[in-house]
């Protein structure tokens, strides 16, 4: 008797279509109709595999049963990853070049960031001040762009800075983009990396000299195992693999004002400046609101799981959004409730907002700490130090649009600073 399971499946010739209609809930839809943790689909005319959960988090983390190479679809490889870079790749390749972006980690680099998060919010306060109103989702992305080059080491004009936000945002927010959209992301990827090589470049002729340490320093000087730096252009992906996802925290920025207007009892906790409490309030936001759905990678070698057969070459789907929302991992996942992280033990593949598993050896987001550094800097700002109205407007978001923000981008208007 076989001790293979029969995987639940979707029929249909193919399911992408249905997966960008359904958005963030597509994985979870049929996690609830199907009652597995597991099912398998059709993607891109390609057998897929979609898991969720704690314990599916774990396997998919494991590096002996999955690898990253060849896995992102090329429109993703077009807009958010870029080409040869980090996520893609596997085995003692990947733990090199990730120890490149944990080098920049420590915590005088992370303290170094809150400074200067502190310094733009100050700048950005002045600004709005004179301002009628302000389209938060669009100003946090520009200031989140300014902390990015500036604790990176990037050089950037000030009349360059409208423009690098506007094409680093459109990295990540036309990834699920069709048509004119999705080529915005892809062109604005070409112009930045082209802008980035071009001062890798410089600094490599010595006519650039960013701070000894910082992500460029670091980056353009690199060698990989081989001993070899790395080319132009992987050195280009790998900086924007750290400015790209700093001005990505504007999403979270955006629903942190949106937690700060619908909760207002989880507001009044945030007036004490207990730090703990702080923390607990940005870890809820990171996953109770929607940031990306899901991550993919690739079965490395045939292995079976829980009863069910992984064959090499599958396309395996994580549930990001729906392992965050797990009733089996958190009580009332549905409500919004800072107070469930006072006891957490922090579990690598429960809370999964930005991946899961080991920074170090595996494929969590290695800007995660940077993630979190922001966003207190932030919440303070947002919930201490400046006033403001939140007038009358559409805060709704959906979940099927691909990053999702409030339809408003969230508006605020009279904003002062608090004496």
């Amino acid at each position: 008797m076989s001790d293979i399971n029969q995987m639940p499946r979707e029929e249909g010739i193919d399911h992408s279509l249905s997966l960008m209609r359904e958005g963030y809930m597509y994985i979870l839809n049929r996690r609830h109709s199907f009652n597995s943790g597991i099912f398998e689909t059709r993607l891109l005319g390609k057998k897929a595999i979609c898991i969720g959960g704690n314990g599916a988090a774990e396997v998919f983390y494991d590096t002996e049963k999955f690898k990253r190479k060849n896995a992102a679809p090329n429109r993703a490889a077009q807009t958010l990853f870029g080409k040869k870079g980090v996520q893609a790749l596997d085995g003692q390749n990947h733990k090199h070049r990730k120890e490149m972006f944990m080098s920049i980690m420590s915590p005088d680099k992370l303290k170094k960031l809150t400074d200067i998060t502190k310094k733009q919010w100050e700048l950005a306060v002045d600004k709005w001040e004179q301002m009628d109103k302000v389209i938060l989702y669009e100003e946090a992305q520009e200031i989140m762009c300014r902390i990015a080059c500036q604790w990176a080491g990037v050089p950037v004009q000030e009349n360059e800075v409208k423009r690098l936000t506007k094409d680093l945002g459109a990295m990540f927010e036309s990834v699920a983009k069709v048509g004119p959209n999705h080529w915005l992301g892809r062109n604005a990827r070409n112009h930045v990396e082209k802008w980035v090589g071009e001062i890798i470049d410089k600094v490599r002729d010595g006519k650039v000299n960013p701070p000894e340490n910082s992500a460029l320093h670091r980056f353009v000087w690199h060698r990989d195992l081989e001993g070899n730096l790395l080319d132009t252009e992987t050195a280009a992906v790998e900086v924007i693999n750290i400015l790209r996802p700093i001005v990505a925290i504007a999403i979270f920025i955006n629903f942190t004002a949106l937690a700060l207007h619908h909760f207002s009892e989880e507001r009044k906790k945030l007036e004490s400046h207990d730090e703990k409490y702080a923390q607990m309030f940005v870890q809820e936001v990171r996953r109770f609101y929607p940031f990306f759905p899901f991550v993919v990678a690739l079965v490395k070698k045939d292995f079976t799981w829980n009863g069910y057969k992984f064959e090499e070459g599958t396309l395996t789907l994580l549930d990001l959004y729906g392992t965050n929302h797990d009733p089996e991992i958190w009580e009332n996942p549905d409500l919004f409730s800072p107070d469930r992280f006072a006891k957490w033990k922090g579990s690598p593949f429960g809370f999964i907002p930005q991946g899961g598993g080991d920074y170090f050896m595996g494929h969590r987001c290695a800007g995660e700490w940077v993630t979190i550094e922001v966003m207190k800097v932030s919440l303070d700002y947002l919930a201490n130090q400046m006033e403001y109205e939140v007038p009358n407007q559409d805060l709704s978001y959906s979940l099927v649009s691909m990053p999702s923000i409030p339809h408003s981008k969230v508006v605020l208007k009279n904003v002062k600073r608090k004496l």
